[in-house]
């Protein structure tokens, strides 16, 4: 049974690990990796720190217009799935590549599985929204990672096909602490962990200088990841990070190293849609800067909350240590394991019935 999973961004490096562990002696895997990120912190790494097999593809398509980056994805991927001839597809998520992915494989009439299904933020400015609904709409297989999830897709019509097996990035989680991979960050002084990358808090000018002068004034010291286009943006914008005097800038970080840096911090402030579930399973005060999240469970009992247009009150959150995390959100840790059963009773459905059919 061979089957093709789509690769491409930071967050599907991170859930294709596990997902590639459980296909070991069951699923020949193709994996094609789009390079729609191309930082060595934010791909190469993935396949060097977890030892990760080398794509069988990698297309090299970088960044560009959505219209144009999705195009030229579809055109390679088609190429290959012609070639492959596989059984199916894997697609993780929403991003370009995941909307590339799925789009071929459905005009192939190549069964799609959709990994991180029936996340809704309700907010279709955000390309993600758009992404996740058409996957959606045309996939075979849905596995979500929550009840909630299952209830966004009945909504829509969507109940065929639709199995909540938990989160496979708390496969990973787990994994990783199981097997001690986390680093020592030696740092003498408490502080906050920062990621803010999305258009919205970055594209605007003033809205930069908002958010960084927002976390300047808080009384602990902050560490912020600096995401590619962010600091384009800051250099554009000619903003110095020495005005900036209580933010330390850092390079994109190492899943490894990222996790490490948030697990020893005393909070995470972020626009990200998995380091809010990732501070959640560590157990971490989250502030997410974003009018939305798809992962509303994490608001229950403040382990999350939503800051967006008045800033003022970051600190105050962060001082509330009231906060109650639920062990079993998102699954028990084997989401990847039932995901490849099912994918396997579903192909072999697929076979049997082309056999008949001859």
């Amino acid at each position: 049974m061979k089957i093709v999973a789509i690769v491409g961004a930071r967050p599907q490096f991170i859930k294709h690990f596990p997902f590639e562990k459980a296909c070991k002696g069951k699923l020949e895997l193709i994996t094609i990796h789009t390079g729609q990120h191309y930082d060595t912190n934010m791909s190469d790494i993935f396949f060097n720190q977890l030892g990760m097999k080398e794509p069988n593809y990698m297309l090299n398509i970088g960044s560009g217009n959505h219209g144009v980056q999705t195009a030229r994805m579809m055109i390679d991927i088609e190429k290959i799935l012609e070639d492959e001839k596989p059984g199916g597809m894997i697609v993780y998520g929403d991003t370009n590549s995941t909307l590339a992915g799925a789009l071929v494989a459905v005009k192939l009439q190549i069964p799609l599985f959709h990994i991180e299904a029936g996340l809704r933020s309700y907010n279709k400015e955000m390309p993600e929204e758009v992404n996740r609904l058409i996957t959606d709409h045309i996939s075979s297989g849905l596995f979500v990672p929550s009840k909630l999830a299952t209830q966004n897709l009945e909504k829509e019509g969507i109940k065929n096909n639709v199995f909540n097996f938990g989160d496979i990035m708390k496969d990973l989680l787990i994994y990783v602490k199981k097997n001690q991979l986390l680093n020592n960050i030696e740092i003498e002084e408490e502080y906050y962990y920062v990621t803010i990358h999305r258009p919205y808090n970055t594209d605007d000018k003033e809205r930069l200088y908002y958010v960084l002068n927002s976390l300047n004034i808080l009384k602990n010291k902050v560490i912020m990841s600096v995401h590619p286009r962010t600091a384009n943006l800051m250099n554009y914008f000619e903003f110095k990070k020495d005005n900036f005097s209580n933010i330390s800038f850092i390079d994109p970080q190492s899943y490894f190293n990222n996790l490490s840096y948030l697990g020893n911090s005393i909070g995470l402030i972020t626009d990200s849609g998995g380091m809010q579930k990732e501070a959640y399973w560590l157990e971490k005060k989250c502030i997410t800067i974003r009018k939305e999240t798809e992962w509303i469970e994490t608001l229950k009992n403040e382990c999350n909350t939503l800051l967006f247009e008045d800033l003022s009150n970051i600190q105050d959150i962060l001082n509330n240590t009231n906060s109650i995390w639920n062990s079993n959100l998102y699954g028990d840790g084997n989401s990847c394991k039932k995901i490849v059963e099912q994918i396997l009773i579903d192909l072999k459905k697929k076979l049997n019935y082309e056999n008949k059919k001859f």
